[in-house]
């Protein structure tokens, strides 16, 4: 997903100001796809320029109200049926827990428990979503709140695995696998310690 197609989606169910962008993104795409104010009207500068979105009204105090045009509509739909998605392919903290056995069982439990820590927060925020929440019978609403189930159920589901993860790196298996490869490593230093010291071209 790009902010490109976010504020296109937005713009999709009726015409907005910047200041009216903003309030939506904050109320129901922050979970999902965050953007600052600065982005976000830089994205209605370059949208305006590429002539997939308009001004179509002039307000107090220099307010725009934008207006998605056809040339926009169609490149929203190319994006939603024709584009498909990448998703997370790179996940910084799934990648720690496939070297975690270089720390202590300890160490590694803590991480696991920390990880589990800010799942039950953000699933946290997504209940608190879910209840101040406006919803409505508008298009942003009843699909926002599809995808607010997605963010409830995946945090549920990391903050359940996370907290399994956290003792199966105690049990016998996962120490036995440490000891190996500490012991491995063990192994290997002095040999690379005792390499010999090439001399430099013209020494004694």
């Amino acid at each position: 997903m790009s902010l490109r197609h976010a504020v296109l989606g937005l713009l999709s169910e009726s015409p907005a100001s910047g200041y009216d962008l903003m309030k939506l993104f904050n109320a129901s795409l922050t979970s999902v796809w965050p953007a600052t104010q600065s982005q976000v009207y830089g994205e209605l500068n370059k949208l305006t320029t590429a002539g997939l979105v308009e001004v179509a009204a002039h307000g107090p105090r220099g307010r725009k109200e934008y207006a998605i045009t056809d040339d926009g509509l169609a490149e929203l739909r190319h994006w939603l049926t024709e584009v498909a998605p990448t998703g997370p392919q790179r996940h910084d903290g799934l990648l720690r827990v496939f070297f975690l056995g270089i720390l202590t069982p300890l160490e590694a439990q803590s991480y696991l428990l920390t990880q589990a820590e800010t799942a039950a927060r953000a699933h946290t925020a997504y209940e608190q979503i879910d209840r101040t929440a406006e919803w409505d019978d508008e298009m942003i609403s009843v699909y926002g709140r599809i995808a607010l189930e997605y963010g409830l159920r995946m945090s549920a589901t990391m903050e359940e695995w996370a907290r399994w993860a956290a003792d199966e790196v105690t049990g016998a298996k996962a120490r036995k696998a440490g000891e190996l490869a500490r012991a491995q490593r063990g192994r290997e230093r002095p040999e690379q310690d005792e390499q010999p010291v090439r001399e430099r071209p013209g020494g004694d």
